[in-house]
């Protein structure tokens, strides 16, 4: 009996014990996991809808009450203001194409640049929009990183170009340099730009929308590249048995 006993203690012991979860922590989980789902919806719902009801209210009292959808239904329909803006801005785009559109686009800005204040203005958002809605194709084209602040400190940053225009004459002497652009954290929308040797600038393989999403989180979202990883790791291994292989062959032991 006594080593029966024995042998049941030492087989309780060896089990392992599972750690019961309470009630309320599972509750706290299930909270946490709708909001991580529900939260980015609704976020996204409620700024579609203050978009909408914003642009409504600018466009609709434009619109001649005949063809105003709320006046036969009795009741304000959401997204026709919506709807006529781009309508409106799409013939505005089709106009301006033609050779008419395009002189009288000219006129106005003539007219405009004789404004003493005004055509600062118009100035600097016409510029300011042609930079923000212009072709992909000129749109920044990698994510990397650079040594930034000091050596040894690492920051992503969006490639934009080769340097040009005078920049580039005055550095014609140095090493071949690009245009990048380092974001600040969480707002990638401002920042820095650096003119870097591009032997300086490590190209990362992830899209610049996913190198967003690592800026703007801080760095708790990272975008997953298995085949990445797994080609780094083979690197790794490689690289490991060729030092052990050298180690054997001049008699050192190896790790």
């Amino acid at each position: 009996m006594k080593r029966s006993d024995s042998n049941s203690k030492d087989a309780g012991e060896g089990e392992s014990i599972v750690p019961r979860v309470s009630a309320l922590t599972k509750i706290r989980n299930y909270f946490l996991t709708g909001l991580v789902v529900a939260g980015p919806i609704g976020i996204t719902l409620y700024l579609s809808w203050s978009l909408i009801q914003v642009v409504d209210g600018w466009v609709k009292p434009i619109i001649p009450a005949k063809y105003n959808p709320d006046t036969y239904f009795g009741l304000e329909v959401p997204g026709v203001g919506l709807i006529a803006a781009l309508v409106t801005l799409t013939l505005i785009g089709f106009l301006t194409a033609n050779i008419a559109g395009r002189t009288l686009i000219n006129l106005g800005e003539r007219v405009v640049a004789r404004m003493p204040l005004v055509r600062n203005l118009y100035s600097a958002l016409k510029q300011i929009f042609e930079t923000v809605l212009r072709d992909s194709g000129q749109n920044f084209t990698k994510a990397a990183l650079i040594e930034y602040p000091r050596p040894g400190l690492w920051a992503v940053v969006f490639v934009a170009t080769s340097t040009r225009g005078e920049v580039a004459t005055r550095l014609k002497n140095k090493a071949e340099t690009v245009s990048v652009f380092l974001p600040t954290t969480p707002n990638p929308t401002s920042g820095f730009l650096l003119f870097v040797p591009k032997e300086d600038v490590i190209e990362l393989s992830m899209s610049v929308e996913d190198a967003a999403k690592l800026v703007i989180s801080a760095g708790l979202v990272s975008p997953d590249y298995p085949e990445i990883l797994a080609e780094l790791g083979e690197e790794i291994t490689s690289t490991g048995s060729s030092r052990a292989g050298e180690k054997r062959r001049s008699g050192e032991p190896a790790e």
